[in-house]
């Protein structure tokens, strides 16, 4: 397996500037994935390191040789798309071998090559079927065996699970961690869906607009995320963010909330206060008042979803905040709440979204 290494990385098509300068490193063995909204360039830089894409401009290593000029097939990569590709005349067997006859390989390397792939992803049963035969994570592991019997250097999937139904898009996501950790490969991976990051990434990469906002561990992004951005995209559901007056004295922030209700956060910052956010995850607000404030709001929606409950919360000044709360908490819609928030566990931002304190639970 290798290390990806990409430099200034650019993609424009014609005026039209898509990747504008990634600089990132993917270790040896690693599961690292690309996230972000729809059309901020991770499917294309995923494209660019297979060789899909040409490079625009910028140097990319894959095992530390140059591959930017390089063509697909000399890269030694294998790319799984969101569409499983596969021929329907051909037979499981067949489909999974089939790259390796194109490229002149023997029956018998194919053959075993094939039989090892399908006893990794327990399609040996399945091995005489017809694509039409299998259902749709039966397909999407044929499809991974046409990539594992490469034997490649890096491993591309392409938001692989997105076809799958709800229950099997789980069970595909427990399958593919298993084969990073069997197969000990460096794999890139890409996602619109931050759970599917958070749960199978040893390094998650968030995009925006064809820029990197932030790379790190995820929970490194879910605790310390660098902007607005991050805090808004990681995590589900999403940090809630509140507009406050704050002001810095005696080491440390005081945050006036749209209460009027006065929170104290442990910092100091030299950088402007006005126009400030406080941030704080919807896990973190306690539904029974416990905490260092206390603020009252109206319950406009509830989610009860048995192990947990939704509540959306209306405040004084109009403003709406998701609180996760006990699946047995009973609140209907019309309540009154009171809703408890710990200091340790509040961000704040300034106001070009930059964060100025991380919430640390862990103090």
């Amino acid at each position: 397996m290798a290390d990806v290494s990409l430099r200034n990385v650019k993609k424009e098509f014609g005026a039209l500037s898509v990747i504008k300068g990634v600089d990132l490193d993917v270790k040896d063995g690693e599961f690292c994935v690309f996230v972000g909204p729809s059309g901020c360039g991770k499917s294309t830089l995923l494209r660019m390191i297979a060789g899909l894409e040409e490079i625009s401009s910028g140097a990319l290593s894959i095992g530390g040789q140059d591959m930017t000029k390089i063509g697909p097939s000399e890269r030694g990569v294998a790319m799984v798309f969101q569409s499983y590709a596969l021929y329907p005349h051909m037979t499981v067997a067949e489909n999974i071998g089939f790259g390796l006859r194109m490229t002149g390989h023997s029956k018998d390397l194919i053959a075993e090559r094939t039989a090892t792939a399908a006893k990794m992803l327990q399609l040996e049963p399945l091995l005489q079927r017809k694509p039409g035969q299998l259902s749709g994570g039966q397909r999407q592991r044929v499809a991974i065996g046409r990539a594992i019997v490469r034997n490649p250097e890096v491993f591309l999937f392409d938001e692989p699970l997105s076809n799958l139904d709800a229950a099997l898009r789980v069970q595909m996501r427990g399958e593919l961690s298993k084969l990073h950790q069997d197969l000990k490969a460096t794999m890139i991976y890409v996602t619109h869906d931050q759970v599917e990051a958070m749960t199978m990434a040893d390094k998650i990469v968030v995009l925006s607009a064809g820029k990197i906002e932030q790379v790190g561990s995820p929970l490194e992004l879910y605790h310390r995320p660098n902007n607005l951005f991050v805090a808004g995209f990681i995590g589900s559901p999403k940090m809630n963010v509140l507009k406050v007056n704050a002001t810095s004295q005696d080491g440390k922030i005081l945050v006036e909330l749209p209460s009027g209700t006065m929170l104290s956060l442990d910092g100091q910052t030299d950088t402007a206060l006005a126009g400030a956010s406080l941030g704080v995850r919807p896990e973190h607000i306690s539904a029974t008042g416990t905490g260092d404030v206390v603020i009252e709001g109206t319950v406009r929606l509830a989610e009860y979803l048995g192990s947990e409950t939704l509540f959306f919360v209306e405040l004084a000044d109009g403003s709406e905040i998701s609180v996760k709360a006990d699946g047995l908490a009973a609140a209907k819609p019309g309540d009154s709440l009171k809703l408890g928030i710990n200091a340790k566990a509040c961000h704040l931002f300034d106001s070009n979204g930059r964060a100025i304190i991380n919430g640390d639970l862990t103090r």
